[in-house]
């Protein structure tokens, strides 16, 4: 049965977001969970070179992004790699699962900074119940979400510059402790080889360290809230990548040169408490866990506007269920989108282990980005009427192999991340098929995309 009804009138979405706004979203999205509270985890895998996977995961993200530069030059509309994937290969089985496989990285990385806000920097306030937490760390940002995209990408400008405060103490006390004498510089060139050999001890903590790197494509996603989007997209996302990535490395030299490998991986999600510690022992460690707390936050927030306006986006296009292109009235925020990635992310929360969650993020992402990379490819042919960005055709081939392979066993991935994502995956084709089902199979016309902006709601039927 095929809905064929007209669909319902529905508000724009507010362009809210300019050039700086924009650049605070990009850099707030990459730091924060990544960071904060995966440190350990990569240390483990790598050892000493902790420096070596932020800096590879930087690289292919980098590759990545001209792809994305590209198609949001010349589609600005919400549904990201989704869109992307529907326009170059017209396959609506396959444009349903990108876009369950993006929301679904989107849920997994805000549960990931639901698990760092309850299990790391809490406790130094005080010990609750997971559940209790992630409830009222989930209703939390749905309501801040719900309020509107102007109040939330504000919000993040404020929490952007607290987390990167956060990591500014790092970088400070540890330059001083190293001054001072403190730290060994030869575990930068330590490479964890008990388990496998170098070459996997390496591929294996980029490819979890790329958990860090995420976030930057999140930004296409409100391409309908950003005034011209097709001008200030490039400066803002390639700068706000540059100067997260700087950070990293820098975060990543200074942990690794005043701890041994060991003591970062037994820390856990509390690494760089644990760094800052030994770097400066008098440091009030409950005010750089404040800062941990908000930065956690941060990340979760912007995943949760993706994820909400992803499925917003997508539900345009008729490949969702028109429900999700729900948009209150007065608030002009798409409210089933957001309370429906909601309810997920409570339940990944209270349900999987943190670094199951980060490496499956990464593992989903991966794979999105290599279907994106050979999309900008298909896309050429597609010529668009306006002056947009172009990749250099090199980035997408080389982030093709890249983003493949860093997505295969061959990476030294654990199995338990393939054996999530793959659960995730078949409920994903699960909904496809309820939604074929009662919905039909609508004919896509690419042509519809190309009025995102003048009907961002939906192309005229």
């Amino acid at each position: 049965m095929t809905d064929s009804a007209p669909p319902q009138a529905q508000p724009e979405l507010k362009r809210a977001i300019g050039p700086k706004l924009l650049l605070f979203f990009v850099v707030g999205d990459i730091l924060g969970t990544g960071i904060y509270a995966l440190t350990g985890s990569v240390a483990g895998v790598i050892g000493g070179a902790l420096w070596l996977p932020f800096l590879g995961a930087f690289v292919v993200a980098f590759l990545t992004a001209f792809s994305y530069l590209e198609l949001v030059g010349k589609y600005p509309g919400a549904g990201g790699a989704a869109l992307y994937t529907h326009r170059a290969f017209g396959v609506q089985f396959l444009t349903f699962m990108v876009t369950f496989t993006v929301m679904s990285s989107g849920v997994t990385s805000a549960a990931s900074a639901a698990k760092a806000f309850g299990d790391t920097y809490l406790k130094e306030f005080a010990v609750l119940p997971l559940w209790i937490v992630a409830l009222a760390f989930v209703a939390g940002l749905a309501v801040i979400n719900y309020r509107g995209v102007g109040e939330s990408v504000k919000a993040n400008v404020l929490l952007t510059c607290i987390e990167v405060s956060g990591l500014m103490i790092i970088i400070i006390v540890g330059v001083w402790a190293i001054g001072g004498g403190q730290g060994d510089a030869s575990r930068l060139v330590e490479i964890n080889t008990d388990d496998s050999g170098p070459l996997l001890a390496v591929t294996g903590a980029v490819s979890l360290a790329f958990f860090a790197m995420v976030g930057f494509e999140d930004s296409v996603n409100m391409a309908e809230e950003t005034q011209d989007p097709v001008r200030i997209f490039p400066r803002a996302m390639l700068i706000g990548m540059a100067v997260a990535g700087a950070i990293y490395v820098v975060v990543a030299v200074i942990s690794s040169m005043l701890l041994p490998s060991d003591e970062l991986a037994a820390a856990g999600s509390g690494a760089l408490l644990a760094v800052l510690e030994v770097g400066a022992p008098g440091f009030p460690l409950q005010l750089f866990a404040a800062i941990g707390l908000l930065a956690v936050v941060n990340s979760a927030l912007i995943n949760m506007l993706m994820a909400s306006r992803l499925l917003y986006g997508m539900a345009n296009e008729r490949v969702l269920p028109r429900v999700f292109a729900t948009v209150h009235p007065n608030r002009r925020t798409p409210w089933v989108s957001i309370l429906f990635s909601s309810v997920i992310a409570y339940v990944l929360v209270v349900s999987v282990d943190l670094s199951v969650l980060g490496g499956t993020t990464a593992l989903l992402l991966l794979a999105v980005f290599t279907i994106v990379n050979i999309a900008v490819l298909v896309l050429r042919k597609d010529k668009a009427e306006h002056t947009h960005f172009r990749a250099p055709t090199w980035a997408p081939v080389l982030g093709i192999v890249l983003c493949g392979f860093l997505a295969t066993p061959l990476s030294g991935r654990p199995v338990e991340q393939f054996v999530i994502a793959g659960i995730l995956l078949a409920v994903g084709a699960v909904l496809w098929l309820v939604n074929f089902l009662f919905v039909g199979r609508v004919p896509f016309d690419p042509a519809h995309l190309d009025d995102s902006r003048e009907h961002p709601h939906g192309p005229p039927r």
